[in-house]
């Protein structure tokens, strides 16, 4: 059962690079092209756009950071489904964390994020061995602001993802 302690009791772990504390959330961005040229910036006069804007469709964004290493990890996708997660987390196992006895995962409880998206995309024995190597621990409902993850996309969207 996910709850507000678990996830707290996660990152008062010390490190260890043998059990690296990963948070992993996904987030999507709609993306929204000019219909006409902005007029650009000029001395005493500011850069301006027309308000109108076409939608040039939507992309998702995986992200997974390590916060006691300052570690960040992305990928892009068309789409948010368990094989797209399963691809990701495969990824960060056989590749970012190679070295890892298993990976303390906290992240949220979304159908798309567990184990059985492992045997959806991968054969029974390969889906077997990446979830041997999570340790998944869930955050609440509507306790999502406790996964890091979570925060890192936030200010990505406001900082770097915020235009069109």
């Amino acid at each position: 059962m996910a709850s507000m302690e678990d996830v707290l009791d996660v990152y008062q772990r010390p490190y260890d690079p043998r059990f690296p504390q990963v948070c992993m959330d996904e987030g999507n961005k709609q993306l929204l092209g000019e219909v006409r040229e902005p007029i650009p910036m000029e001395k005493d006069k500011p850069k301006r756009e027309d308000n109108e804007y076409k939608r040039e469709g939507v992309f998702d964004i995986f992200g997974a950071c390590e916060p006691l290493t300052g570690k960040y990890f992305f990928n892009v996708t068309e789409s948010r489904t368990k094989e797209d997660w399963a691809y990701f987390m495969r990824d960060l196992i056989d590749v970012k964390y190679k070295d890892a006895e298993k990976i303390i995962l906290v992240m949220d409880n979304l159908n798309t994020h567990g184990p059985g998206s492992f045997y959806k995309v991968f054969p029974p024995e390969e889906a077997r061995r990446l979830a041997r190597k999570l340790e998944i621990h869930y955050t609440p409902k509507h306790g999502s602001w406790l996964n890091m993850a979570e925060i890192m996309l936030s200010i990505l969207a406001r900082q770097c993802l915020s235009e069109r």
